[in-house]
């Protein structure tokens, strides 16, 4: 029996479409992980650590290579210094970063922001701590957020705000403005924030500026591999901060996983001291599978829009976007997810659909060809 608190969490579209891609051969543009292997240097590093015999239980900090590498990984891109061994803490995943964070800084009873549509892991971790999710919309086409909304948002209650950006589901990244805007009700209100930044590198148009350069002193930075790297099965990711806050997740982590994945720790040292010139090529070419595949949506019918990061894009239908979804295997031959279900209001964004673009660019365009197509069809 499933304790009370977690009721409602059952099987999710995610798993439907999954199953349905599977079942009838379609084209999964649902799920949002690549379909190709990250650097070979990278995936060597990971052998190459089970190999010398990196292979028992990590420190709960995580590995100092790695703690390393992530400092001077914000150094270099940011200009964000760290110590390695009280502000950086080695977690598995972002997930169990952003569930560690909630755990270990909210009291039963707090509130905390979220924007919507929102990933869909901070609604439990909320709930696990005891603590109350609140939304606040983002707005389509453009997908801003009101900033009365967000200040009307904030009670003497909420302890935390979370902010993704780049933002899964919209592809949305947040402008200076946005973000100075945010700082100063944090400041106002007391809050802290914790930001999701798993794409960060991932960005095709403006500039992913963190938070934590605005506003360092109440700023717990969350990133990890998986998505910059495309080994989203290795679960490495870190949280950053000022050391008090990162203290808070670390005493949470211990008792949800204490450590793991050795090799991959080592190895996603390796990946983060990657010279510049990669970073650059990988954000180029995920821009022209992104590029490919709005151009099909659009060639369908479609009203696209278009995203400045991440791997997803969004369209606008006519109907409901799950119906639509569910239609749109049997007639093309491709899955999506209705971006609906990442809503608190599903209402509210029934028209909208999110393609993922992080696969081969011969699958995209083998799924570009198939949308076009019903597109063609629909105009004949």
């Amino acid at each position: 029996m499933t304790a009370t608190r977690l009721a409602g969490f059952g099987t999710t579209i995610f798993t439907e479409m999954s199953a349905l891609a599977e079942r009838t051969g379609a084209i999964n543009l649902g799920q949002g992980f690549p379909d190709y292997d990250g650097p070979p240097e990278v995936l060597e590093a990971a052998q190459a650590a089970i190999r010398t015999g990196r292979n028992q239980y990590a420190p709960l900090p995580g590995v100092a290579p790695l703690r390393h590498a992530v400092a001077e990984h914000q150094q270099r891109f940011y200009g964000i210094e760290l110590d390695p061994a009280t502000q950086v803490q080695v977690t598995m995943g972002a997930t169990e970063a952003i569930t560690a964070a909630v755990l270990g800084i909210c009291e039963p009873g707090d509130g905390v922001l979220a924007f919507d549509p929102t990933y869909d892991s901070y609604k439990p971790a909320a709930m696990m701590a005891e603590a109350t999710l609140t939304t606040v919309p983002l707005h389509p086409p453009e997908w801003r957020f009101d900033p009365d909304e967000l200040a009307a948002a904030i009670t003497p209650r909420t302890r935390m705000l979370i902010l993704n950006t780049p933002h899964n589901p919209t592809g949305r990244v947040f402008d200076r403005d946005e973000l100075e805007t945010i700082a100063s009700l944090c400041r106002e209100h007391d809050l802290i924030a914790v930001t999701d930044e798993v794409y960060e590198h991932l960005v095709f148009e403006g500039e992913h500026i963190p938070l934590a350069t605005l506003m360092p002193e109440r700023t717990l930075t969350i990133s990890s591999i998986g998505k910059t790297f495309s080994v989203t099965g290795w679960k490495t990711g870190w949280a950053t901060g000022p050391a008090e806050l990162v203290a808070a997740v670390r005493a949470a982590k211990q008792f949800l996983t204490f450590a793991g994945g050795t090799p991959f720790q080592y190895a996603s040292a390796a990946a983060l001291r990657l010279n510049d010139g990669w970073y650059a090529e990988f954000s180029a070419e995920l821009k022209v599978k992104r590029d490919h595949l709005c151009a099909a949506l659009e060639q369908a019918g479609l009203k696209v829009l278009v995203p400045q990061g991440t791997y997803f894009a969004n369209v606008e239908i006519d109907g409901d976007g799950a119906d639509w979804c569910r239609e749109l295997v049997p007639r093309a031959g491709v899955v999506a997810i209705p971006t609906s279900v990442f809503s608190a209001d599903p209402e509210r964004l029934k028209p909208y659909v999110r393609f993922a673009f992080c696969k081969r660019l011969g699958v995209i365009d083998a799924a570009a060809a198939k949308l076009s197509a019903i597109g063609a069809a629909a105009s004949g």
